[in-house]
């Protein structure tokens, strides 16, 4: 039986599983040395001071304002050699600052569906719409999104629409059963095209694919403070997943979206329902699958692929301490390097990058992921998650693809439609 959230929103920040390991702090300074915001600005006095040292002086209330600047990528956390959750207690001191004042804008940037929904129907007009500088100047003054920041592509059809009408390629049953997909809400309204390569990937090797309607996961929510509303989201969420099926394994090629399932919505909002820790056991990032079935000697031989590419390792994926699946997965291909950026952050953090007052931060952190992919590319970078290809690509020009677009080419299956 399911129970509710036993500290819900804002009554678990502060306390028992980040604050927990706050006197494991040994004051080392590795997080310090680590943190991409820390080492561009002087606003962000870094994740020690700002996280367990500052934490010791809250008594539930925020201590300091600059931990808004404070991007979650995680990387103190991933680094912390004692176990401390520097990053979530962090973004627990950050919903309880904003608590009663929360900036109208956090509020809109943080409903993808509503966009989603408002975007696809007139996607030309509003690809255009977003390309007409004088109205980004407007945007800015008005709701504090950056002129030049990263916008989403909106396409003609969502994934979901795509899906219901779509027939697998292949001529017989599948027989290794079924998986559910979990695309995320760029996954169907954004980045379509990679929703239908990880679709067509997974049917190709064998597997019947389900896709239950399905909506956000609350990130964007829990990452600007909204508790409450990330916390209802995460668990329809599950509700529609657990639809599908019992025990299913359910791959996911949003991989910030999956790190919310796994990980976040539990240890940093407190959600303890035994719905996310069903979803949250079973779900898993497609390049992870991919790869739990080569060393199972499952998957098929790839064809050549001559190229070298630039890559980038997402923070989110870092988080869920898996390693970096999609360089094993891609190493297997023939014929192709792939070269990692060694940063630990693109800057966009999900919605950080977009807000005016961090605009410039972001672009900082993220510059040595950019010269990175300009240094030698084909034409195209790789990265796993959404929010950071946007990122990368309007800032270097690029195209940006997901690792499962060459996994898509190696096998051998046709190319899918991107037009909007």
């Amino acid at each position: 039986m399911s129970t509710p959230i036993a500290a819900a929103g804002l009554g678990f920040a502060g306390h028992e599983l980040a604050r927990a390991s706050l006197d494991q702090c040994l004051k080392c300074t590795i997080c310090e040395t680590q943190c991409p915001v820390a080492r561009v600005t002087d606003l962000y006095p870094g994740p020690k001071f700002i996280g367990p040292q500052a934490e010791r002086f809250r008594h539930g209330q925020s201590v300091d304002h600059s931990l808004d600047y404070c991007s979650s990528c995680g990387t103190c956390t991933l680094v912390c050699p004692q176990g401390v959750q520097i990053a979530e207690m962090i973004s627990q001191g950050r919903a309880v600052m904003k608590a009663g004042h929360m900036p109208l804008r956090d509020k809109l940037i943080s409903q993808t569906v509503l966009m989603g929904k408002a975007m696809t129907p007139v996607a030309p007009l509003a690809n255009a719409a977003l390309g007409i500088k004088p109205l980004r100047v407007v945007v800015e003054a008005t709701f504090g999104i950056h002129r030049n920041a990263p916008m989403p592509h909106a396409q003609s059809q969502s994934f979901e629409a795509w899906f219901k009408k779509h027939r697998p390629a292949r001529t017989t049953e599948a027989t290794r059963g079924k998986v559910v997909f979990f695309h995320g809400c760029a996954g169907n309204y954004f980045e379509v095209a990679t929703s239908k390569y990880a679709v067509e990937v997974l049917e190709h090797l064998g597997y019947e694919v389900l896709v239950p309607s399905h909506g956000c996961c609350g990130l964007a929510q829990q990452s600007n403070g909204l508790f409450d509303g990330a916390t209802h989201d995460v668990l329809k969420l599950c509700d529609d997943l657990r639809s599908a099926g019992k025990g299913l394994t359910i791959v996911s090629a949003s991989g910030s979206c999956t790190g919310m399932l796994k990980h976040e919505a539990h240890e940093i909002m407190g959600v303890k329902d035994e719905r996310l820790a069903d979803v949250g056991s079973r779900i898993v990032d497609i390049m992870e699958f991919l790869w739990t079935l080569h060393q199972a000697g499952e998957l098929p031989e790839f064809a050549p692929i001559n190229l070298s590419v630039p890559y980038h390792a997402p923070c989110q994926l870092k988080g869920q301490r898996m390693g970096m699946p999609a360089l094993d997965v891609l190493g297997l291909i023939p014929g192709l390097t792939v070269r990692e950026s060694g940063q630990p952050c693109c800057g966009i953090a999900g919605t950080y990058g977009l807000k005016k007052e961090k605009y410039a931060v972001a672009q900082a952190v993220g510059k040595p992921v950019f010269d990175h992919m300009l240094k030698d590319n084909p034409g195209f970078g790789l990265c796993d998650t959404e929010t950071c290809r946007w990122q990368i690509g309007k800032s270097t020009g690029l195209r940006m693809e997901h690792p499962i677009y060459l996994v898509h080419q190696a096998l051998g299956l046709s190319p899918v439609s991107t037009a909007a």
